[in-house]
C-alpha cells in the first residue's frame, strides 16, 4: 500500500484495511457496519471503504447496492466517504451507480457540510461523463450548483471536476450550455486561478463541440429521459 495513502490513518484504521484486503470475511464485516447503529463504527467503515476504493476498487464490486444504501445514513462523514468511494466504481459500474443519483442530488444542496456537496458533485460529473443521456439529466443539477456555490472555497475543486466532465462523453447542448455557463469567469473572473480553470475549460469545450457564441440556460430534462435513463440503471 502506498506510503502517501496510508500514512495518516490511525492504527485501528490501518489495521481494519489490511484486514479486509487480505481476508472476504472481514470486508463483509466492513461492509455490516455500515449498517449498524453506531456512528463511530459508520464513519471508521465509510472511511475505510473509500480508501479501499482508491487502491482495490475491485473488492467492492459484490457491495456496489450496500454501499448506494450507506448513503441514507445521517451523519455527512458516511456520506462523503462513500460518494467518493462510488465516484470510484463508476468507470467500471456506472449503470449500478446511477441507483446513487437521487442520494447524490440530496446531498449535493446540503447546508451544512462543504465536504458532502463537493463529493456529491464530483459523483455527479463523473457519472455524467460517462454517456451522453446521463450528462443531459445531471445537468441541471450541475449548473445549479455552479451558480449555488460559485463564490464558496469547494468551487476550485468543483471545477476540476469539471473539467474531467467536460472531456467525458457528454451531449453537445450540455457542452454549449457549460461553455456559456464559464464564459464570463473565463473572461472576467476574480481571481488568477478561477480566470485560468475557467478559460481552460471554456477553450476545450469551444474546440471539441465547434461551439459558436455558446450561451448559458439550463434545460429541463424531459419526462421520457428521465424513464429511459431509469430503464438503463
Amino acid at each position: 500500500m502506498a506510503e502517501q495513502t496510508t500514512g495518516n490513518l490511525s492504527p485501528e484504521e490501518l489495521e481494519q484495511l489490511e484486514a479486509v484486503v487480505q481476508q472476504p470475511e472481514a470486508l463483509q464485516a466492513l461492509i455490516d457496519d455500515l449498517e449498524g447503529s453506531s456512528r463511530r463504527k459508520r464513519q471508521l467503515a465509510a472511511h475505510v471503504v473509500q480508501l479501499l476504493s482508491t487502491q482495490k476498487p475491485e473488492l467492492l464490486d459484490p457491495y456496489i447496492s450496500q454501499l448506494i444504501d450507506a448513503l441514507e445514513r445521517p451523519e455527512a462523514q458516511t456520506r462523503w466517504e462513500i460518494l467518493d468511494a462510488c465516484s470510484m466504481l463508476v468507470e467500471k459500474h456506472a449503470r449500478a451507480i446511477g441507483a446513487a443519483y437521487a442520494a447524490a442530488e440530496e446531498a449535493l444542496f446540503d447546508e451544512d457540510s462543504a465536504t458532502l456537496r463537493l463529493a456529491a458533485f464530483r459523483l455527479l460529473t463523473t457519472w455524467g461523463s460517462t454517456e451522453r443521456r446521463r450528462s443531459e439529466k445531471v445537468w441541471p443539477i450541475i449548473d445549479e450548483a455552479i451558480q449555488c456555490y460559485h463564490g464558496d472555497l469547494e468551487y476550485r475543486d468543483m471545477l476540476i471536476c469539471l473539467h474531467s466532465f467536460a472531456t467525458g462523453k457528454i451531449d453537445g447542448h450540455v457542452a454549449g450550455e457549460l461553455a456559456g455557463r464559464l464564459h464570463f469567469d473565463a473572461e472576467n473572473g476574480k481571481g488568477a486561478y478561477l480566470r485560468a480553470r475557467s478559460s481552460e475549460i471554456y477553450d476545450l469545450l469551444v474546440k471539441r463541440f465547434r461551439l459558436e457564441n455558446p450561451q448559458k440556460r439550463a434545460r429541463v430534462v424531459s419526462k421520457a429521459l428521465d424513464d429511459d435513463l431509469e430503464d438503463d440503471e
